[in-house]
């Protein structure tokens, strides 16, 4: 399995729905200097590689990373561009990993950025480009413009959703009272989190009802905003992390799993035409990254998680499919309180997705948040001792997740 890596720290900007004081590359500055501002002891000079990601297509902007290397420190530097949809900041994490686990001469340190100054371009247009690419292929494979048409007809990325939660509500038995629950203890945790978007530390359940619906049974007050934001996390070897951090956070599992062919399956095949809320790829990237982790049993064994769920549905649905409660009880677990700050398994204390969505940056900031609970530096520190933590990311369309778990100690078995 390569070498033991470990992440020594993290930083984010600011993240609003415009950022209209600052262009790309001066947002990034924010999240890479307060990295760098976590971890002292490491200047540009240390760094040995980079991966970065972001959906250049909601800023219209191509290969930002040119106009932002003198900033980053990455000139003459290998760098590597991911881009993977929603997933992107989860991509861009896993080859900040790989990068180091590998051990390339030279390459023991290496920085992870994710980014995305929506506010810039048009999500809708971007997003457009890759219907038309689909529209082109599923033609050219035969099928008639009106099949593509029913096809792409789901409502962008809340019309999925909406579908999301009704087989979830269905099978689960909820109401949209436990939906907005979910929604009211994100945004409270966000108004915790210096860098969060959507901040509301009086929010309530009623509050949240009384929004328009959107796509039933999706209400205005439940979905997630657009952010403007970077992230970065800063990944290097066991040895060198100890020079770092006083408790590095030790990657001992990644996954990256899709479990579709194409958006909801050609010709609308596939397990989540059938039922969006499956989510065999939830299932399958967590059941790879625990193996490798040595978890057996997520329900013990995880003291911390962040999940990526721009929709209440969709948290709901995710620490239920990633082991961390059996299925359709996750409801009932919020309500109790377990998944509170302060509670027995601690659910996205950083506002999570729900409350800030930069695209590029959101499926980073899981891992990145998750790995400073286990340092004891989140924004939204959990009180007890965190010594297992994952964070998750979603994109594609209702197929692609990412995983990484952490740990306060190394997994020895894979030397």
């Amino acid at each position: 399995m390569g070498r033991q890596v470990a992440i020594t720290s993290a930083g984010f900007s600011e993240h609003a729905s415009k950022r209209s004081d600052v262009n790309i590359v001066e947002l990034v500055s924010e999240a890479v200097k307060d990295c760098l501002k976590n971890a002292p002891s490491v200047g540009f000079e240390d760094i040995d590689a980079y991966a970065t990601g972001n959906m250049p297509g909601f800023e219209g902007s191509n290969l930002p990373e040119l106009w932002m290397t003198d900033s980053i420190g990455a000139l003459n530097k290998p760098l590597m561009r991911v881009t993977t949809g929603g997933t992107t900041g989860g991509s861009v994490g896993i080859a900040g990993y790989y990068s180091v686990a590998a051990g390339l001469p030279g390459v023991d340190t290496v920085l992870a950025i994710a980014f995305e100054q929506q506010s810039q371009g048009d999500t809708s247009v971007g997003l457009a480009n890759v219907a038309y690419g689909e529209v082109a292929l599923l033609n050219h494979l035969g099928l008639t413009y009106d099949q593509v048409g029913r096809l792409l007809s789901a409502g962008a990325a809340i019309g999925v959703a909406a579908y999301q939660a009704t087989n979830y509500m269905q099978k689960s038995k909820i109401t949209e009272e436990d939906l907005a629950r979910v929604v009211v203890q994100n945004r409270r945790n966000a108004a915790k989190t210096w860098w969060a978007h959507l901040k509301m530390p009086d929010l309530t359940i009623e509050q949240v009802l009384d929004t328009p619906y959107i796509s039933f049974p999706l209400r205005y007050g439940m979905v997630c905003p657009a952010s403007d934001g970077a992230c970065a996390v800063l990944f290097t070897t066991e040895e060198k992390a100890k020079d770092m951090c006083d408790i590095p956070a030790y990657v001992n599992g990644v996954a990256s799993v899709a479990h579709e062919t194409a958006i909801l399956g050609y010709a609308g095949s596939g397990s989540a035409q059938i039922d969006p809320s499956e989510q065999l790829g939830a299932m399958k990237s967590s059941e790879v990254a625990y193996r490798q982790a040595g978890i057996s049993f997520p329900r013990k064994e995880i003291d911390y998680a962040e999940v990526y769920s721009p929709f209440p549905n969709q948290e709901l649905m995710w620490v239920e499919k990633l082991g961390l409660f059996e299925e359709t009880t996750a409801p009932r677990m919020y309500e109790n309180g377990v998944t509170a700050l302060n509670g027995e398994l601690p659910i996205c204390c950083s506002g999570g997705v729900n409350s800030t969505n930069a695209i590029g940056a959101s499926a980073l900031e899981r891992p990145a948040v998750a790995a400073l609970q286990i340092m004891g530096k989140a924004s939204n520190q959990v009180p007890k001792t965190v010594h297992t933590a994952i964070g998750h990311g979603w994109g594609g369309s209702l197929n692609l997740c990412t995983m990484m778990v952490m740990s306060d100690e190394p997994r020895r078995k894979w030397r």
